[in-house]
């Protein structure tokens, strides 16, 4: 099979299934996994799907989320090395909100257990990485909490950030573009996401460079409202000079 024959086959099942993987692929027309993934790759740029971690979502597809496990396996490098810069961005003594987000939650990870902050989380595994802080004075936003991220969502969590003024967010977002901003998946998890960022004097957003370019169905903010990006080294320098455009401090790390 010639490959613009076993791209269009693979167009078909992304189409037909909702998603495409690699090694499932590769098995199938049984060429490597380095094959599959020029295919892919081929097809990403003529707009035909989107690459996932491990495969390819037809274009299109905002609604896509991938599962919290899926997501901490992604860019687990690039994460840990956003998390380990966030540190330096921990106010003294302060109040700190951390949102729901694979590489929020390896910040929480790496907060010292001796840290002196209060702390307002509505993700179930941050707020779990700093129980046994006993210098962190931990609170736990309550609500209905979706089973994809872990994250308590609607009127409980809308309210507690109504009533709260932190210092800083550290921000989450599952897709950003310098003109249509900060997006995700879901309504209500935009919703939590925004009421957050209004209860925070400083907004810092930690995403690795994968999320650029993509978009979702919710937008919940745009770069004017991020005080600071910390993201990798793979972000595209015309990206990031768009970013710093609209007056956001990029940290390549």
């Amino acid at each position: 099979m010639y490959a613009p024959e076993r791209q269009q086959e693979i167009l078909r099942l992304a189409r037909e299934v909702g998603r495409v993987d690699v090694l499932s692929l590769a098995d199938r027309f049984q060429v490597t996994a380095e094959t599959v993934r020029r295919d892919l790759t081929a097809l990403d740029r003529a707009g035909l799907v989107r690459r996932v971690h491990g495969g390819a979502i037809p274009a299109g597809r905002l609604d896509f989320e991938p599962d919290l496990t899926e997501r901490e396996a992604t860019a687990a490098d690039e994460k840990d090395r956003i998390a380990s810069a966030a540190l330096a961005e921990l106010p003294d003594g302060g109040s700190v909100i951390l949102d729901a987000g694979s590489t929020v939650s390896r910040l929480a990870a790496a907060i010292p257990v001796e840290s002196a902050l209060t702390v307002v989380t509505h993700a179930l595994p941050a707020a779990a990485r700093l129980a046994d802080h006993t210098g962190v004075d931990l609170h736990l936003v309550g609500g209905r909490v979706r089973h994809r991220t872990r994250a308590a969502v609607d009127a409980w969590a809308l309210r507690a950030y109504g009533e709260i003024r932190a210092d800083v967010l550290f921000l989450a977002t599952n897709g950003f573009t310098p003109d249509g901003g900060l997006t995700t998946p879901d309504l209500a998890e935009a919703a939590v996401k925004s009421a957050a960022m209004a209860a925070a004097r400083r907004v810092v957003l930690l995403a690795d460079s994968s999320k650029a370019g993509q978009e979702h169905f919710a937008r919940f903010g745009a770069f004017a409202d991020i005080d600071l990006l910390i993201t990798d080294t793979g972000l595209d320098p015309a990206h990031k000079a768009a970013i710093e455009a609209a007056g956001t401090e990029v940290a390549l790390v």
